[in-house]
């Protein structure tokens, strides 16, 4: 599809507002001054990696070119190279002056760990040791990018995004695509990891009618593993902020997320290996809630901020407290880069647009452009961003009334269908009833009536069924003529009952942790592991009692610390109580079977005389 200039006015109508957080280092830029200084590779099953164009050469036309090593090679960008030990030391220091100045500087804010159980703490400490195991950016990568960046902006201080308009299901979706240099989630801000260059994505969903007008209705913010309809708010959701058409986007720090609403965002990473694990865990708590009356659904809300003992826990900082892109803010967006149709390097380059490290967890690995995965496969949001927002199953409001009609239409058939079905079967099992009738008390007719009884009970559980189809076909109805009503007077329903498991930023109930608790979950892993050594050393006879002590004080220090005491008694206390029935029901077994036996048995009895004299 060709682009026009009334979609190009449509993309910057409504383009979106970004909002950062303070420390932030990267933002949007145009991918050329980034291919100008990389270089590209490729990487075969066990040889070394060899470079294809050297640093200097890369064009965008270069990367668009043929690529033919066969399966298993792995072709990827190198941004920028290590830097020496002056280059660290001169940009520490200037990190240092920086951080002098308020509106640039990053706080942390409560402890991560603090806001998790110690499972989860334990989790942690053994995936920072993987790193020094399992392939990463080196640690002063982020350094030397940063850098570089600060250089090219310094050439040319231009903030754009890739646009792109679609049109699929009756809806016209616009799509803005921001590419970031580097994602320093991990050395900038406690995150997860950091890689070379960084696609993010939201997109905003229009009604359009017959005559061309438009009319927003849904905007979705890619972040992290969300998918479907978590993905997305409705535009007069409360919390979609806006600036008058402007979506305004709350960017992660580092990692280039997008939220709708500011604040700090629990994110937990799951190891591949755990997921049966944690699978396991989740049941048993469902279990348990059931069997002792409690809450067995949780809401959207509480999901959000739902805790797992298998999951790594990470902070994701959108404050929005510092620099804006956008309508109203200190800086403005250049013109949009158009993307539709997709230019070669978009479209025929499937590489990784950063450097490649050997990481099984994939976190530290660049990704791919925005058409593609890192497999090669093509991205659900670039080929079908409809069904990616979950809204393959929505309607846009300029053609639900049409689709209702129709729909009302074929439901009336089908009624009229059934209706006469019906009548014709009413009017079949009355004549066969008339004619077993008939046959009774004559013998030799005993085969025909041994079919029509067949025949009697096929055709009524038939007629049964058509009846149950009809009865529901009426309800589907009368739901369809209630929700032309709710079209037509615009009632359409919460905006938020989508929501399965919503994004939503840490209270400041969450976030008012004492600076005891914060301090006792960074060091209580350390302290744990310190007291089962000296334990094993020091106490080896006490091993099974030293242990239980140590485990028992570390979960009364854990319920102390998060304010769970009562839950902890409560929790001991069902414990105790099945430990103690398991014990009793172990040693009385056979009396406790007779002693049911007599009171079933008398129980019976009791009833049978009961029913008697009644």
């Amino acid at each position: 599809m060709s682009f026009n200039q009334s979609d190009l006015q449509l993309l910057r109508s409504y383009e979106p507002v970004l909002r950062f957080t303070k420390g932030e280092k990267f933002f949007p830029m145009a991918v050329e001054p980034y291919i100008r200084e990389c270089s590209l590779w490729v990487r075969r099953p066990n040889q070394k990696p060899v470079c294809l164009i050297p640093p200097g050469q890369m064009t965008l036309e270069a990367l668009a070119g043929p690529r033919t090593l066969g399966f298993g090679a792995v072709y990827y960008l190198k941004f920028i190279e290590p830097l020496n030990l002056t280059e660290l030391a001169a940009y520490r220091l200037q990190q240092g002056l920086t951080r002098r100045d308020p509106m640039k500087t990053f706080h942390a804010g409560s402890g991560r760990l603090a806001r998790v159980g110690y499972g989860s703490r334990l989790l942690d400490a053994g995936f920072s040791l993987t790193l020094f195991a399992r392939g990463r950016l080196p640690g002063d990568t982020a350094a030397a990018a940063a850098l570089l960046y600060e250089k090219l902006m310094e050439e040319a201080e231009l903030y754009c995004y890739y646009g792109r308009v679609k049109r699929m299901n009756g809806w016209l979706v616009l799509q803005y695509w921001f590419f970031y240099p580097f994602n320093d989630w991990r050395t900038g801000f406690f995150g997860a990891n950091d890689h070379e260059a960084d696609w993010e994505m939201i997109s905003i969903y229009l009604s359009e009618s017959a005559q061309g007008d438009h009319r927003p209705e849904w905007v979705a913010y890619a972040s992290h593993d969300f998918y479907g309809d978590d993905l997305r708010r409705r535009w007069d959701d409360p919390e979609l902020v806006k600036i008058g058409r402007h979506p305004v986007v709350y960017v992660g720090a580092g990692s280039h997320a997008s939220y709708f609403a500011p604040g700090e965002y629990l994110s937990e990473f799951e190891l591949p290996l755990l997921t049966p694990m944690a699978t396991a865990w989740q049941r048993i708590r469902q279990f348990s809630k059931q069997a002792f009356g409690q809450t067995p659904v949780e809401s959207a809300q509480s999901q959000g901020h739902q805790q797992h003992l298998f999951r790594i826990p990470f902070v994701d900082y959108a404050r929005g407290d510092g620099i804006g892109i956008g309508a109203e803010q200190e800086l403005q967006w250049s013109k949009p880069k158009l993307i539709d149709p997709p230019p070669d390097w978009a479209l025929r380059y499937r590489g990784l647009w950063g450097r490649y490290v050997q990481d099984p967890q994939a976190g530290e690995i660049a990704p791919a452009g925005p058409l593609y995965n890192r497999d090669g496969s093509v991205r659900m949001s670039w080929s079908d961003p409809v069904a990616w927002a979950g809204l393959d199953k929505i309607t846009p409001r300029a053609k639900a009334t049409e689709l209702v009609s129709q729909r009302q239409a074929e439901l009336k058939q089908e009624i009229e269908h059934l209706e006469n079905e019906i009548e014709g079967g009413n009017r079949r099992i009355a004549t066969l009833g008339i004619d077993m009738l008939a046959m009774q008390g004559v013998p030799h007719l005993a085969d025909q009536y041994a079919r029509h009884s067949e025949e009697l009970a096929a055709l009524s559980a038939q007629v049964a069924e058509f009846r149950n189809r009809l009865s529901e076909e009426r309800a589907m109805l009368e739901a369809l003529a209630h929700y032309e009503g709710q079209i037509q007077t615009g009632e359409i329903g919460h905006p938020r009952s989508h929501l399965q498991r919503a994004m939503m930023p840490a209270s400041d109930t969450e976030l008012r942790l004492g600076r005891i608790a914060e301090f006792w979950a960074a060091i209580s892993t350390g302290l744990m592991t310190i007291g089962f050594v000296s334990i094993v050393l020091f106490f080896r006879d006490y091993l099974v009692l030293g242990l239980v002590a140590l485990l028992s004080l570390i979960i009364f220090l854990e319920a102390s610390f998060r304010r769970q005491l009562v839950s902890l008694v409560s929790s001991v206390t069902i414990g105790l109580a099945i430990v103690s029935g398991l014990v009793l029901l172990f040693q009385f077994f056979w009396d406790i079977v007779i002693a049911l036996t007599v009171v079933v048995s008398a129980y019976i009895m009791w009833e049978n005389l009961r029913e008697l004299r009644g």
